[in-house]
């Protein structure tokens, strides 16, 4: 059996965190070797990874995820997911999120407080900016050559002290969480590649409350689709402490998210395996 992991011409091996699943999926006889998107793809499956320069070709992007029938997450999944609106759509299905407004041009509704204007689509944080108070001016001007539709969030301030909570599922099934510290502070700095915000992590074990509305975000994603959760080869939910310290969803992230490996245990990286075998014995 083999698998292709799909990444981007800036990072033709990943960037690191995904190194243990080739010999985790070897143990299992899957041979597993990496591919540029856009390229064409011969594997019994096609793992989507780190194939963060989609969001400049979003289109080109698209099309190849259509032209995949062997792609996970599948592409049904990959156009609804690469478009932060879907916020939207899980809030209106009860789902705890950050409130989120979509705003074009003309829009006026800023928030009271400190708040964040990104993209609609968008990887690595590019784009996003966390705006002062009031500072109406700069969120204009940002929104406007941003040139495309943006979410405007206020800002969580609860997240500067504790981080998020990225808790991680593989074929449905947690397996794991870690934490990221604040992304949007003055002294953020990007990777050598440009396209993600270099990230400080380690490990976390969530709360109840955590594992609670992780667990709903999954089942409320798969309703959305018209998938079983299980058709998730894997899933990372990203929730921030809100005012009143009750956790929120930030991201759901279905198409091309880092998974921590580096971050957890040892076993992780066999239970991507057993979620790719399971995977691959549905097709």
């Amino acid at each position: 059996m083999k698998v292709l992991f799909a990444t981007c011409d800036s990072l033709p091996t990943g960037d690191g965190d995904d190194d243990a699943l080739v010999d985790a999926l070897a143990d299992v006889g899957v041979h597993a070797s990496w591919t540029t998107w856009g390229a064409p793809a011969s594997a019994d499956l096609v793992v989507l990874r780190s194939t963060w320069d989609y969001p400049e070709r979003l289109p080109e992007f698209l099309a190849w995820c259509d032209a995949e029938p062997a792609l996970v997450n599948p592409a049904s999944v990959v156009r609804w997911n690469t478009d932060k609106t879907y916020l939207v759509e899980l809030a209106r299905h009860g789902v705890p999120v950050v409130p989120t407004a979509v705003a074009g041009p003309g829009f006026t509704d800023w928030p009271d407080g400190e708040f964040v204007v990104k993209p609609t689509v968008g990887a690595g944080s590019r784009g996003a900016l966390r705006v002062a108070a009031g500072d109406h001016g700069t969120a204009a001007a940002h929104l406007a050559a941003l040139g495309v539709p943006a979410l405007v969030q206020p800002y969580q301030s609860n997240v500067d002290s504790v981080g998020e909570t990225a808790m991680v599922f593989l074929g449905g099934l947690y397996s794991h969480a870690f934490t990221k510290g604040a992304m949007l502070t003055a002294d953020a700095e990007y990777d050598e590649s440009g396209l993600y915000l270099l990230e400080r992590l380690s490990g976390a074990t969530p709360s109840p409350a955590q594992r609670r509305v992780a667990e709903d975000v999954v089942d409320a994603a798969a309703e959305l689709t018209g998938l079983r959760r299980d058709d998730f080869l894997y899933a990372r939910v990203d929730l921030i402490p809100g005012p009143d310290n009750a956790p929120l969803l930030l991201e759901l992230e279905l198409v091309e998210p880092s998974l921590g490996f580096r971050q957890t245990d040892a076993t992780a990286p066999l239970r991507f395996a057993s979620a790719v075998r399971a995977a691959l014995s549905k097709r």
